[in-house]
């Protein structure tokens, strides 16, 4: 069945000076999600945004906001995100040794669960899990900083995914996050990702509604193309 793309812009591209006024334009602009980056400069080499953060922002948008934790020992804090007004909770498999009992936190704490894997990481590491996950991000640049060029050789484990999807009859979303512009996004819906983070790409010097269409728009036409021919 087919699954419409959808666009989730991240504020790690945004202006941080106005945040709010920022989510509210990627609302008013098309966007289905707001995708927002927490780094602790431990995981990552970055440091971004806390709970206090999100908290903010929930008065700013009435969109499901999905926060992708970039942390070590995300346990510690996943519910305090979720209070302060997660809608999704992603966390990497690779900050995670206990993957399922994280999982299980998030959706005990009232969010759906993601579960994100870096570029190197095999989709292996997460089909035992994949059942209970609501989502799979699969990283197309290494964490830490928008601006970075989208790796395609991971385009392969998008297909994985969605084989895994569909042979086990399973709903978890498919995101890609990282280098997302109107030349990779069909890329990556073709290969299988519904769920298409882009920061750059939405939030530049062009009007945000016309940037969030035109992802939409190539990311969709080429996924039609691709069912139309496989």
């Amino acid at each position: 069945m087919e699954r419409p793309v959808k666009i989730a812009p991240s504020i790690l591209s945004a202006d941080f000076a106005g945040l709010g006024a920022a989510v509210e334009a990627a609302q008013a602009g098309g966007a289905d999600l707001i995708h927002i980056d927490i780094m602790d400069g431990h995981f990552d080499p970055n440091l971004t945004f806390g709970a206090s953060m999100v908290k903010a922002l929930r008065h700013h948008t009435t969109l499901p906001l999905d926060c992708h934790l970039m942390i070590e020992k995300p346990d510690r804090f996943v519910p305090d995100f979720v209070k302060a007004g997660a809608d999704i909770v992603t966390v990497h498999e690779e900050a995670s040794p206990h993957l399922h009992r994280t999982v299980s936190l998030i959706r005990e704490s009232g969010a759906k669960a993601g579960v994100a894997l870096n570029p190197h990481t095999p989709l292996a590491n997460a089909e035992v899990i994949a059942g209970e996950a609501d989502m799979l991000l699969l990283m197309t640049v290494n964490p830490g900083f928008g601006g970075q060029k989208f790796i395609r050789s991971v385009l392969p484990k998008f297909e994985a995914a969605e084989r895994l999807r569909v042979e086990r009859g399973l709903a978890f979303d498919i995101e890609v996050d990282g280098g997302i512009t109107v030349e990779t996004a069909p890329l990556a819906a073709a290969a299988g990702a519904n769920i298409l983070v882009a920061g750059n790409a939405v939030f530049n010097e062009r009007p945000i509604a016309h940037n969030i269409e035109t992802l939409r728009e190539a990311a969709s036409n080429k996924a039609r193309d691709a069912q139309a021919t496989g």
